[in-house]
């Protein structure tokens, strides 16, 4: 037979030795959810589509410095990055991401390294795994935003700092690459760098006898290496504005260490990172309680000092945002591992035979014994997949079209979530000793996988605003949009901002009806049509915006 030839059976092995390397599986584990979409981009209004039509002003005048009005309040780093690529690949709002989809990509594989190195390479991978399906990591190593980027130097600088201790003979080329990769923040992410650089604090100081990072001259050689592009860029800008290149960027960092504009309070990310890393932050707790309990030599500075002092941080800082506790993820992940694994050791080595229930009171303990824990786990999120696979069932037959593609997600994961019992019962029950705790891990995996991959192939990880994208893409109004300038009347920025990057020239925004020529054409919001003094002509409506031509 065919597949006993001895070469088709060497292409098997060298197939099967790739797909084991940690990077390769890795890649094809997390390339696939970068990936899907339903066939259409839009951008996210507000942070996305700033990067990326500030990054268009920068690429379409050719002006890298200073291409606006006024004095800017942000570094460059993103918009340069972004440039970049659209200069390589031309712009376009999937160009505009691809810069957070390699650095998400480059970060699994330092969080990989990283936890080689703490906790073996079982735990690495899976930790670079968990990684990967945390749905507001993924979000945004989809979007054109910094956040990702920066995540990815603060790592690459941890992982320089571990590879100093384990390699003193490349002492100055690892602690040149930390300082270097902090240094580079600062570009990216402007103030927010320094964030991570206190939550360092802990191990550097108090493990500085073993590591000496401290007083290593070539960590701050560099740091201040790294400064480089941002002091040139402040140079040149200050002779374009003067004093207010420095005055934007000090402004900015006071009003957001005064200000809450969502009133997000203290306790802001308490709720809000268990939510975005359902079910993962729970692992996460549970891998930290262990690794306090017993400690990870050498590391436990960094892999639980450094997330606790982030977290307080980001909790005392006034503007609170989902995304700002982005570098909490990775560590999630790389502790969720600790405890996941745990759990799967309980369930290895439990006996085959059901213990049994004692009566009265011992019976609750025996439901919450450690032995139990992940029966009563395969068995509580079994039964969630149940409901939510009869919840999405009975959408789909009887709801609209606008929430049957939500029910997807649900019936997605729902058929996920069988695994867990599935594998115990076939294990525990049927006698099926192959199912190891591998297998009951991946059942973990596999459900936020497919919700993800869901997720993505409707769209929600891509076309964040498919009305807006439909409008612009009819012919007529494309047509239009090439060739006249277009007015916006107060719109709102959020959408004006989203705007200004698919629009082929650039928009107007003007405070009143007024000012917009005769025969030119003008977003308003649709509240305004009826008051409008001056003859127009409505030529389609968006949501609460009107698209319209002023008269003569």
């Amino acid at each position: 037979m065919l597949y006993k030839l001895p070469l088709l059976q060497y292409i098997w092995r060298q197939i099967r030795l790739v797909g084991s390397l940690p990077y390769f599986s890795l890649l094809v584990w997390i390339l696939p959810l970068l990936l899907f979409t339903s066939g259409h981009n839009s951008l996210m209004a507000h942070d996305e589509a700033l990067y990326a039509s500030r990054a268009r002003l920068m690429f379409d005048s050719g002006n890298w410095i200073a291409p606006w009005e006024k004095a800017h309040h942000k570094t460059p780093g993103p918009y340069w990055l972004i440039a970049s690529f659209y200069q390589l690949f031309g712009v376009s709002d999937t160009t505009a991401r691809l810069p957070s989809m390699i650095a998400g990509i480059l970060s699994l594989w330092l969080v990989y390294e990283i936890g080689k190195i703490m906790l073996g390479k079982k735990l690495a991978w899976l930790a670079a795994a968990i990684l990967s399906v945390e749905f507001l990591w993924l979000q945004y190593s989809r979007l054109s935003t910094p956040d990702v980027a920066m995540v990815l130097l603060v790592l690459l600088a941890i992982w320089s700092f571990i590879k100093t201790e384990l390699h003193p003979k490349y002492r100055y080329f690892w602690s040149f690459l930390a300082g270097l990769s902090l240094g580079l923040g600062f570009l990216v992410r402007s103030f927010m760098i320094f964030l991570p650089i206190t939550g360092l604090l802990p191990y550097l100081i108090w493990e500085h006898r073993r590591h000496r990072h401290l007083t290593n001259p070539i960590l701050y050689l560099g740091f201040f290496v790294g400064l480089i592009p941002t002091c040139v860029w402040l140079w040149l800008s200050w002779l374009h504005y003067g004093n207010q290149s420095f005055e934007e960027l000090l402004n900015f960092l006071l009003f957001l260490s005064s200000n809450d504009p969502y009133d997000n309070g203290p306790l802001f990310y308490i709720w809000n990172i268990p939510l975005k890393s359902f079910p993962w932050a729970f692992f996460g707790l549970l891998g930290l309680f262990l690794t306090v309990r017993r400690p990870i030599s050498r590391y436990n500075l960094i892999l639980v000092g450094f997330p606790l002092v982030l977290f307080l941080e980001l909790s005392f800082f006034t503007t609170r945002f989902p995304h700002y506790s982005l570098l909490l993820y990775p560590f999630i992940a790389l502790l969720a591992s600790v405890g996941l694994n745990w759990l799967g050791n309980i369930y290895q080595t439990r006996n085959t035979s059901e213990l049994p229930l004692a009566k009265g009171k011992k019976n609750v303990s025996n439901l919450f014994a450690k032995q139990n824990l992940p029966r009563n786990l395969s068995y509580g999120f079994g039964g969630l997949g149940v409901l939510l696979i009869m919840a999405s069932i009975v959408i789909i037959s009887w709801g609209g079209y606008d929430i049957r593609k939500y029910a997807t997600i649900g019936f997605a994961m729902g058929l996920g979530w069988l695994i867990l019992p599935g594998v115990w019962i076939s294990r525990y029950h049927f006698g099926k000793k192959f199912l190891t705790a591998r297998y009951w891990i991946a059942g973990w995996l596999i459900p936020c996988w497919l919700a993800l991959a869901a997720i993505g192939s409707i769209g929600l990880l891509s076309d964040y605003n498919p009305v807006f994208r439909t409008f612009l893409q009819q012919p007529a109004i494309a047509s239009i949009l090439q060739s006249h300038p277009i007015y916006f009347v107060q719109i709102d920025d959020k959408i004006q901002v989203m705007l200004d990057f698919y629009l082929p020239i650039q928009a107007r925004p003007v405070v009143s009806i007024s000012q917009v020529p005769a025969l030119s054409y003008a977003w308003i919001y649709t509240n305004q049509s009826a008051k409008l003094s001056r003859p127009h002509r409505i030529i389609d409506t968006v949501k609460e915006y009107q698209f319209i031509q002023v008269l003569p």
